[in-house]
């Protein structure tokens, strides 16, 4: 009997499980996580519904029944609109801006009185409730992959809400509805400043936290709810917070829906902030109607006040000029946009990185005049100045986590230039001849698909191209040691030199890897390097030469060697063809075909393999580790400086190169740039990121 009764246990635990099994096959994770949302909206419902019983019961007020009632009938609506007529978008509209408004009225109709009722208790614990399933749902979205992140500032629920929020604030004076409505504006800036992930969004974060709790909503002196407020406020931060982390958008995919807007709108925001920042200062300036310590506000306002304010017309110059440059970015892109170009390598072909890590600084400035503004003109039963202050920290945060952001995301300035002499023949003495006339033709072909290859390279990467020579006879030392000092001089619009240098070259070369030229001339790699350190002096630039011709390889050993400059050579290597039937033999121009294509297509199945006739090497200097981007140096600040804004603002270039000069972690750094090292010297990667958009590359 114990048997029986034991199979009886066990087939019936074994039928439920694979029941089990069965409805989790049927019910996905995504259902889950959305009837977990449900389930938080619901709790959220049942509390704010249980709150406005609660003041309606105690106060007899029948307004509140009215709203109560109202309240329940649109929501019910919604429902309808949803259900039976598919209006998605009409009935999620339409309830998340009465549970704004409700769990606004919810926040502000609070009294002493209702602490003992237990129904009140009950709502607390509710709301509660609520703000940890609201999290734990957005976490649980995140974690399992439910969430598509998409390029936005504020969503239409996070809208709605805020909207919601701030009507229901109207129910109070208008001096403290006004505050509210600032305050909520400002949840907003927050809210955005969160999801594009700025680097000063956490602490504003903070200090909203702390000003809004601590300071603001006891300045209004009217009774509010705190459980409700921390809902709302949980249930607003809570996605742009986690989203910090979650988020995989690149910085211009975050900032997509401003950085794709036309020319006006973001002309007109620029004016838009430019008059908060006055209202804030203007408003900054009441504190000098407290007489009481008058022999501290005024001299305290006077100094700050005008620091603040040449600040921040240097803050509003350098929103102008972001975008005069962004819009000659656009015009670019707008141009050749069937070509594939992101906005991003049209922006660091522009130079914006430059501009952009100049601003940052000159943004930090205007940041940290507001905070200490702020500090100075506080007023402490003045709401209205608070909701400004707050106002202002997150816009001026944003604007500078964009310029941090761009400054460290988008590749240098590049230059580049070509020279083809297509000859296969070299006479004893090491002059190149010409060649047979029945090889011209062949010839022609070759090299007009070595320089369009290389012309495709240069647009494709936005690299501003000096020039492409070719010459079937050869050039003279003196024309191209010429050609070559010109262009190694080339500097970008702003007035530094660029980033990185390309130097292309195809046609004979000695054993040595000397370039044969005209009259039996030769240009060794040292001559080169001479040339190089006469142009680049101290400038941190960077040389790429790449070479398409026979003896490529002693260049590549060679700039192994040099290490007082950064120089890269990549090189191709002609392997042998045994079976000249199976194969034809490599020639010049093919691995210009073939790192062209690698470099400008990203789906090309070009394979660097030793089994190749063509195989690729590079060598690169010593210190190749250790290059950066240009950082901008004093000189850079003072011509940024002369260039964009008026002589009065001249005394903060010091400020500027005083904050230039930080480095604060150089341990760390130090140790880092010897690791680095140690991987170039030993262990040289296959593929070598140039951080322009383009690799080099060894068999």
């Amino acid at each position: 009997m114990c048997r029986s009764l034991r199979y009886c246990v066990s087939h019936c635990l074994y039928a439920a499980m694979t029941r089990l099994e069965e409805a989790n096959r049927e019910v996905n994770m995504h259902s889950s996580v959305r009837y977990l949302g449900y389930l938080a909206r619901i709790n959220l419902l049942v509390a704010i519904c249980m709150g406005l019983y609660v003041r309606w019961e105690k106060t007899a007020d029948a307004l509140i029944l009215v709203i109560f009632i109202l309240g329940l009938f649109v929501l019910g609506i919604a429902s309808i609109l949803y259900y039976y007529f598919s209006m998605e978008t009409a009935s999620l509209s339409l309830s998340n801006l009465w549970f704004g408004f409700l769990l606004g009225l919810l926040c502000f109709l609070n009294n002493s009185a209702f602490q003992t009722d237990v129904k009140e208790e009950a709502t607390k614990y509710l709301l509660l409730s609520a703000i940890v399933l609201r999290i734990l749902c957005a976490l649980v979205e995140r974690i399992c992959g439910c969430i598509h992140h998409r390029p936005t500032l504020l969503t239409t629920v996070e809208f709605l809400e805020l909207v919601g929020f701030a009507i229901a604030s109207t129910t109070m004076l208008v001096e403290k509805s006004v505050s509210i409505i600032l305050l909520v504006m400002a949840l907003a800036m927050l809210i955005i400043d969160l999801r594009m992930k700025s680097f000063l969004a956490i602490p504003n974060l903070a200090i909203f936290g702390a000003i809004a709790s601590l300071l603001f909503f006891p300045s209004l002196q009217i009774p509010t709810n705190p459980f409700a407020l921390a809902c709302f406020f949980s249930c607003m931060i809570s996605d742009p917070l986690l989203d910090v982390y979650f988020s995989g958008l690149s910085v211009t995919e975050r900032w997509k829906p401003y950085l794709y807007r036309g020319k006006i709108c973001r002309r007109l925001s620029v004016i838009s902030v430019g008059v908060i920042e006055l209202i804030f200062f203007i408003l900054a300036a009441f504190k000098l109607r407290d007489l009481d310590l008058w022999y501290f506000v005024i001299p305290g306002f006077s100094i700050f006040g005008i620091f603040w304010m040449i600040c921040h017309v240097i803050f509003f110059i350098t929103l102008w000029g972001f975008h005069t440059k962004l819009n000659d970015c656009h015009k670019v892109y707008y141009t050749h946009r069937a070509e594939d170009n992101s906005l991003d390598r049209v922006m660091a072909s522009k130079g914006m990185r430059h501009f952009c890590l100049i601003s940052e600084q000159l943004v930090f400035f205007s940041l940290v005049a507001t905070a200490v503004l702020g500090a100075v003109s506080w007023q402490p039963t003045n709401g209205v100045f608070m909701s400004a202050f707050l106002i202002v920290l997150p816009l001026e945060s944003m604007a500078h986590g964009l310029f941090h952001e761009l400054g460290n995301c988008l590749g240098g300035t590049c230059v580049g230039y070509a020279v083809v002499i297509p000859t296969n023949f070299c006479s004893p003495d090491g002059q190149p001849t010409l060649l047979p006339p029945e090889h011209v033709q062949e010839l022609n072909l070759r090299s007009t698909g070595m320089l369009n290859a290389i012309q495709r390279f240069f647009a494709y990467h936005m690299i501003e191209t000096y020039g492409c020579d070719y010459s079937t006879s050869g050039l003279t030392f003196d024309t191209l040691h010429s050609k070559i000092k010109s262009f190694l001089e080339l500097r970008t619009a702003d007035g530094p030199r660029h980033d990185t240098y390309i130097l292309y070259y195809s046609g004979h070369s000695h054993s040595t890897g000397e370039w044969a030229l005209a009259g039996g001339d030769a240009l060794r790699l040292d001559t080169l390097l001479e040339w190089w350190r006469e142009k680049n002096g101290t400038f941190c630039s960077r040389l790429i030469i790449v070479l398409d011709c026979e003896n490529s390889q002693p260049w590549v050993k060679e700039v192994r060697k040099v290490n007082d400059q950064y120089v890269a050579v990549q090189g191709a290597e002609m392997g042998r063809v045994v079976d000249i039937e199976e194969a034809d033999p490599p020639r010049l121009g093919d691995f210009t075909r073939q790192w062209v294509e690698y470099n400008c297509n990203p789906d090309s199945n070009i394979s660097w393999s030793d089994g190749c006739t063509v195989k690729a090497v590079y060598g690169v200097s010593k210190h190749w580790s250790d290059y950066t981007l240009h950082l901008p140096t004093g000189s850079d600040v003072a011509k940024h400086w002369m260039m964009y804004f008026p002589r009065i603002t001249y005394p903060l270039v010091h400020l500027a190169n005083w904050f230039c000069g930080l480095n604060l972690f150089w341990v760390c750094k130090a140790c880092f740039r010897c690791l680095k090292r140690l991987k170039m010297s030993w262990f040289l990667p296959t593929v070598l990121d140039t951080g322009q958009g383009f690799k080099l590359v060894k068999s």
